[in-house]
């Protein structure tokens, strides 16, 4: 059975962004939060700064890509007189992209093979050069900043006589002394990359038997460790919670490998972590960039890493033997973008710890499909879903200087993506709703001490409407709605008495309608409008809060807490 409206629509997905890019309204970049500005803008806020005054050092400045897909070295050197331990170490990014034609980019900052900073880029148009901020904390990975050595930047972009537009950045790092009397925070004894060489890169998992690996000969005195994880989709993976399972992939003219995707860790060959896939949404993602004019969906220009926990193989990776920590991602189906950090916390009084890994129950995932289909000689209508639900137990212990250590950590992971479609030769409807989280329970336990439980809940739901309807006039509305949120809430007990509690919450919302004649010419959009809600809070007092609200393509509104 032919379905002719979206036989067309299936190729018109992938260039529809790009064409209706180049006809947003006139708008100059006024910088963030200006009522009547398409400039892009998030209610993402700075990361908190202590009193003390920084030193700064410049990674790269006014850095152009032209025609570019290079890792560009520069030079790092750390902040002269301004020894650490310190406070805190911040980067900032500026971005900004000329006026013209242009996809939405992939950027990542390397320092020797550590990936810094992972994002990607706003789309400009003939009559706006977007430019932005952004920061990232990243004084857990100090030790890595107290060596001289080698970086690179990359942002890959092509510039053409089609693809005119040229991206620029600039970023430094801020590095904030102790207070006096300051205790240091805690943070990363020994970083470690998982990236594609020496400088960098991240590395292609094309299907779910790829891996990002790497083996390193680790202390003998850890005591915690934990892997940043970065999974980005891209190519035919970019909209993989828009793919079905491979048998109605063809009636339904989408991706196959169903919706479900997730990022698998072992150490040495085994089940060690689980990392949750945020649906990240770029800038040309869904088929119309006016949705994102001017806010962009959650974390689209600053990826958040997922971060596992996998102290309870401490012992076990302080034994002296070499160790090979690997990622790969469940179902991918070309591609995804990863790259990854081990983090290891040492036993400051001890070179050599003993212990042992007690329990493991973690397995590979066993995702169920449900298919409820109804296909006619005109027309196909009903709904395809994936579920995937593991609760799994870790734990182990470690013996050192101040007494034997016990983790352990339980969680469930669950997902679960139901679509629903409407397929005929006038309308394409695909509705999708998802689900997925974890909730981790980490326990710790020394003997003569108060045991400690830590809990992590992450929320990451996921909702997408997208209709193609032939108008009573012929012409076509393409109308997209998407609502996404981050959410991670933190609370840690302490005998059973609170001792914190924290909540992130970045929640966004976007929806436009584009309108095309009987050939498929371009006519305007309307009924665009965006919203975005930052909210991070907790029991020590911080409380960052900014909404953003946009519509006809430009910021209409912005809380007074909003800090630019």
């Amino acid at each position: 059975m032919t379905h002719s409206l979206f036989s067309q629509t299936t190729a018109r997905k992938f260039f529809i962004f790009f064409f209706a890019a180049v006809l947003a309204p006139l708008a100059f970049a006024d910088g963030p939060y200006t009522i009547g500005s398409a400039n892009t803008v998030t209610a993402d806020q700075p990361i908190p700064r202590p009193s003390t005054t920084p030193c700064v050092v410049t990674l790269f400045s006014d850095f152009t890509f032209d025609n570019n897909y290079n890792l560009n070295p520069f030079s790092f050197t750390p902040p002269e007189n301004c020894p650490g331990p310190w406070a805190k170490v911040v980067l900032e990014v500026d971005i900004s992209v000329t006026a013209g034609i242009q996809f939405d980019r992939t950027a990542n900052i390397w320092l020797g093979a550590t990936n810094i900073f992972f994002g990607t880029t706003a789309e400009p148009s003939p009559t706006l050069a977007p430019s932005w901020h952004v920061e990232s904390d990243l004084t857990d990975y100090s030790p890595l900043f107290t060596v001289a050595q080698s970086g690179s930047v990359y942002l890959g972009n092509t510039v053409n006589s089609t693809y005119t537009s040229i991206q620029s950045a600039t970023a430094t790092l801020e590095f904030y002394p102790l207070a006096s009397g300051q205790t240091a925070p805690v943070t990363a004894n020994v970083v470690l990359p998982l990236s594609s060489g020496p400088s960098g890169g991240t590395v292609t998992l094309n299907t779910g038997s790829n891996t990002l690996a790497a083996t390193f000969s680790l202390p003998t005195n850890i005591q915690n460790a934990y892997l940043d994880v970065y999974s980005q989709g891209q190519i035919g993976d970019e909209f993989w919670y828009t793919c079905v399972p491979d048998d109605v992939a063809t009636e339904l003219e989408s991706c196959s490998n169903t919706a479900f995707r997730e990022t698998e860790i072992t150490i040495d060959g085994q089940p060690a972590g689980v990392a949750p896939v945020f649906p990240w949404i770029f800038t040309g993602g869904l088929g119309d960039p006016y949705l994102w004019f001017p806010i962009p969906g959650a974390q689209t220009l600053n990826f958040t890493p997922y971060r596992v926990d996998l102290t309870p193989f401490a012992a076990l990776l302080s034994n002296g033997q070499q160790h090979t920590v690997s990622l790969s991602v469940y179902n991918a189906n070309g591609y995804f973008s990863d790259t990854a950090t081990l983090l290891l916390y040492l036993d400051s009084g001890s070179t050599t710890v003993s212990g042992a890994l007690t329990k493991n129950t973690l397995t590979t995932p066993n995702p169920v499909v449900t298919e409820n289909l109804n296909v006619g000689t005109t027309a196909i209508t009903g709904t395809v879903k994936v579920t995937s639900n593991r609760s799994f137990t870790i734990s182990g212990y470690v013996n050192t200087s101040h007494g034997k250590v016990t983790t352990t950590i339980s969680q469930d992971v669950n997902f679960a993506n139901n679509q629903t479609f409407i397929i005929n030769n006038n309308e394409y409807v695909q509705n999708i709703s998802q689900t997925s989280g974890a909730t981790s329970t980490k326990t710790v336990a020394t003997p003569g001490q108060p045991a400690v439980t830590y809990t992590n809940n992450f929320e990451f739901p996921l909702t997408v409407d997208y209709s193609e309807v032939v108008q009573s006039s012929g012409n076509i509305n393409i109308t997209t709605k998407a609502y996404q949120t981050y959410d991670q809430q933190q609370l840690t007990k302490q005998s059973g008495i609170i001792t914190y509690a924290g909540l992130l919450t970045n929640t966004a919302q976007h929806q436009d309608t584009l309108e095309f004649d009987s050939n498929f010419n371009f006519l305007g959009n309307e009924n665009q409008s965006a919203s975005q809600l930052y909210n991070d809070t907790d029991s020590t007092g911080l409380n960052l809060y900014c909404t953003l609200a946009a519509a006809n393509n430009v910021l209409t509104a912005f809380a007074p807490t909003c800090q630019q």
